[in-house]
């Protein structure tokens, strides 16, 4: 070994290369433990008896608040509920999303200002969006409340009635998060190779068929991965509905969020709320590795046909 190889810039050099896969990955580390302190915590607590109004009857009961969840019905009324939202919402916004998208498809200086424009809904705070439409909706002196009277309808609730309750919101999440699947459907068709689109052109072939068997195949993965954020974050949903509603009227909002957030803080039942959410990390999870397992054979599908 030649002393140029033992100097210590080389030992330190070497110590770096080695080193620098681990610093990387450092960040990562460190997000994964601040995730999984509370995820463990909450299993935790999710096993015990535990009542901050009655913190001496602390002690675990293992697996008993999740079967009172799976036995009693209210529960089921919230998924129930929880995944008829996060189906409305998430297949309303798809639809529009891919149609604002398509429209705006060609780069244009009026369609880039017009991309950006409809993205001022996605840069307000939800909380804040659903004030504004709660102000909006009021039946006594809401905008929207006296257009609705234009066309001869008087007096319509929106989220104050059992039966327009979940329009109301779902109209509101669809306000608010239709931009976020716009822009990425966009991205995906700006990204799509034009070789076949220009045959097909050159064909003469239907647009109908171009879009069905050419676009929207090659679309699949980015509609894949518009889907499986935003479900993952509907059937999450807390601030739009509880700003509106409370989970009201009744029970007909009471989404898993709001359920886990009124069981902590009104109930002050830390163990039935755990649950509740640990459940509520379960169903994401499957959903999660459902689009996952999609996207990955769309992938490999698009990979074998190259």
């Amino acid at each position: 070994m030649t002393a140029a190889e033992t100097s210590p810039q080389v030992k330190q050099s070497r110590f770096m290369r080695r080193a620098l896969p681990y610093l990387l990955s450092l960040p990562a580390l460190l997000v994964c433990i601040g995730i999984l302190i509370p995820f463990f915590t909450a299993v935790y607590y999710s096993l015990l008896r535990y009542r901050l109004n009655l913190p001496q009857m602390k002690g675990f009961i293992w697996f008993q608040n999740y079967i009172n969840f799976f036995t009693d019905p209210a529960f089921w009324n919230t998924a129930y509920i929880s995944i008829v939202y996060a189906v409305l919402t998430v297949g309303v916004e798809l639809v529009l999303g891919l149609a604002i998208a398509l429209l705006l498809q060609k780069q244009t200086r009026f369609n880039n200002i017009a991309s950006i424009l409809l993205l001022l809904p996605l840069m307000t705070a939800p909380a804040l969006a659903a004030l504004m439409w709660k102000l909006m909706t009021n039946p006594n002196f809401g905008i929207l409340s006296y257009f609705v009277s234009l066309l001869g309808i008087q007096d319509f609730k929106w989220a104050s009635d059992p039966g327009t309750a979940l329009f109301t919101v779902v109209l509101v999440d669809v306000w608010v998060y239709t931009p976020f699947i716009m822009i990425l459907l966009l991205a995906g068709l700006r990204s799509l190779p034009k070789a076949p689109f220009e045959a097909a052109a050159l064909d003469g072939v239907p647009r109908s068929f171009v879009f069905f068997r050419i676009t929207l195949p090659m679309l699949m993965p980015y509609i894949i991965t518009a889907t499986l954020f935003r479900m993952l974050d509907s059937i999450q949903q807390f601030d739009i509905i509880y700003a509106m509603t409370q989970g009201g009227p009744g029970d007909k909002l009471l989404v898993f969020q709001v359920q886990a957030y009124l069981d902590f803080f009104q109930s002050t039942n830390v163990g039935r709320s755990a649950a509740l959410m640990v459940i509520l990390w379960a169903i994401t999870y499957t959903l999660s590795n459902i689009f996952i397992k999609q996207w990955l054979k769309l992938r490999e599908r698009a990979h074998g046909a190259g």
